[in-house]
């Protein structure tokens, strides 16, 4: 885990990179492609929600799995398919890198808007595909050079 300082214009930065933020995105969505068929399925995206540990701050998302109901793993089912649905721009049933790309890109300057002007400091765990790290990582090879 590593302690970064970010404000929303390093997110922007990194957006605006266009070269560094489609390998980033490139290398995001082969990593969630896990049977390697040049799209993502709802499981794999599943999984992919899953491994960011969204079950677990889904209170945040109006879905209470702190207390066991019958009705929680529905809930979840139907975030999951609302995400999937966001990604999803041509109801296709599977998202291609394109609608990938776009809707992180969407995502990444919804961030951004949301940090606005003011740093702050942020522990991001030490993952190779978090865009927030990238993020701050070009900022500071920026700054080195």
């Amino acid at each position: 885990m590593g302690v970064v300082v970010i404000d929303g214009s390093t997110v922007r930065e990194f957006v605006s990179d266009e070269e560094y933020f489609k390998k980033s995105v490139e290398e995001r969505f082969g990593a969630l492609d896990l049977n390697h068929d040049g799209v993502l399925s709802r499981s794999e995206l599943r999984k992919a929600c899953e491994s960011m540990r969204l079950s677990e701050s889904s209170s945040h998302y109006g879905v209470d799995v702190s207390t066991p109901t019958s009705t929680a793993p529905d809930q979840l089912t139907k975030l999951y398919d609302s995400i999937f649905k966001q990604f999803d721009t041509d109801n296709s049933g599977t998202i291609d890198l394109q609608e990938f790309t776009a809707e992180m890109k969407k995502i990444m300057l919804a961030i951004a808007d949301g940090l606005g002007s003011c740093p702050i400091q942020m522990a991001l765990e030490d993952d190779a595909n978090n865009f927030l790290k990238k993020a701050a990582d070009l900022e500071a090879s920026k700054s080195r050079s």
